[in-house]
């Protein structure tokens, strides 16, 4: 049964759901008739994210088609690093916003061989990352910055260890906020109340990770 949110439109749940459905028949069935109706199923879940989103039908076709195997949600990783009492923000090239540096796990890397890349690629200081601290279902999170896939977001509190500011391809700035002078957010990746619970796993390692 799929979970409606209190701002996600749900014919975005719907259509994420149809997709999954397709993926998964398409990775199992072998019968020719059930994967022409697999194929048809995707293809409907294509159209009502193009015509919900106002998005080119074909790129979300060439995203969607790539997906293979049993569909499972995609994981994001985000790095906090807070240093006399200011967190680490990159500013993101794609959309002039702030937000945590992170972005999608790799392929045979730990989550945290993952963050600990992804700050040092996106704002050229080196970290290690010392605790998980959440691991949030984007939509509950961020429903107004509708996603086409499902994600799970995992924060970690890391510890500097050297390294300068440094923008990268993806960044055009590097920065430390206080808590009460965010800039603003990339609401799709990182929020103010993500962002101040980070302030409090760094302040108490002892508290336990939160999740959804």
């Amino acid at each position: 049964m799929v979970e409606v949110t209190a701002d996600e439109p749900k014919w975005l749940l719907w259509a994420r759901e149809l997709q999954a459905i397709a993926q998964a028949g398409l990775t199992f069935s072998q019968n020719p008739f059930d994967l022409d109706r697999f194929r048809r199923l995707r293809a409907i879940a294509v159209e009502m994210l193009a015509e919900g989103a106002d998005a080119p039908i074909e790129r979300l076709t060439a995203l969607f088609e790539q997906e293979v195997g049993y569909p499972t949600p995609k994981v994001d990783v985000r790095g906090a690093v807070i240093r006399d009492g200011r967190i680490l923000l990159v500013r993101e090239v794609s959309d002039g916003l702030w937000t945590l540096p992170g972005g999608w796990a790799d392929v045979n890397q730990s989550a945290k061989e993952c963050v600990e890349r992804e700050v040092r690629e996106e704002s050229g200081f080196e970290a290690r990352a010392v605790k998980l601290a959440a691991v949030w279902d984007r939509r509950r999170h961020a429903p107004a910055h509708s996603h086409a896939h499902s994600i799970y977001k995992l924060f970690f509190i890391c510890e500097l260890v050297g390294g300068t500011a440094r923008p990268s391809i993806e960044t055009s700035a590097v920065d430390f906020f206080a808590p009460h002078q965010l800039p603003p957010l990339s609401l799709g990746r990182t929020t103010a109340h993500q962002i101040e619970r980070m302030f409090a796993h760094a302040r108490d390692r002892g508290l336990m990770s939160e999740f959804d």
